[in-house]
């Protein structure tokens, strides 16, 4: 499949934040980890817009998990993602980020609908754990999730069908947010 294709099947929409999604990753948490277990999987977290209350998203659960620096491409490992129902991608690196592992699933060329989960899996001290302290963030100043919001909104509408103009036009506002967090821990759930 192109990218033109996955881009038609799968444009950006934005809706109301339903509350509903807290329940949703609460499943899939425990779906991987009666599968896969606490030994492998160390921590998992919800991130990305479906995490922040006050705040339209699509209406994708993203899941952030921590394993250990040995399982980062652990064939084992992403065989029992793929029982789950994932498919994995590997990230490879770029700028101040290194490669990690991602899964996806719920995407149906078909037209079926179901749930759509992303999976970001990398060990404790991947930058990628600092999408943790965004979400904290953004859920306890509502002011500035607003402004994510507006952006959001607004970059929706311009990229609707364009996933990676849509999450370009995000970086600056996730990279300042994060600067503020770091020159202001005190701020960090303000």
């Amino acid at each position: 499949m192109t990218k033109e294709d996955w881009n038609r099947l799968f444009p950006i929409v934005l809706v109301d934040h339903n509350p509903e999604w807290k329940n949703i990753y609460k499943n899939e948490k425990n779906r991987i980890l009666n599968k896969i277990g606490k030994e492998k999987i160390l921590r998992i977290e919800h991130f990305g817009s479906s995490s922040i209350t006050t705040i339209k998203s699509k209406p994708y659960i993203d899941l952030m998990i921590e394993i250990p620096d040995a399982l980062l491409f652990d064939k084992k490992l992403i065989d029992e993602f793929k029982v789950l129902g994932y498919s994995h991608f590997k990230v490879p690196a770029r700028e101040h980020i290194a490669e990690y592992s991602t899964f996806g699933k719920g995407y149906n060329v078909n037209g079926t609908k179901e749930q759509i989960f992303h999976i970001h899996m990398c060990p404790k001290d991947h930058v990628m754990w600092k999408q943790i302290d965004f979400r904290d963030y953004l859920n306890a100043n509502k002011k500035r999730a607003k402004e994510y919001e507006n952006l959001k909104l607004k970059l929706a509408s311009k990229f609707k069908n364009d996933r990676g103009s849509y999450v370009l036009g995000k970086t600056d506002f996730v990279n300042e947010t994060l600067d503020i967090i770091e020159k202001n821990p005190v701020h960090k759930n303000v």
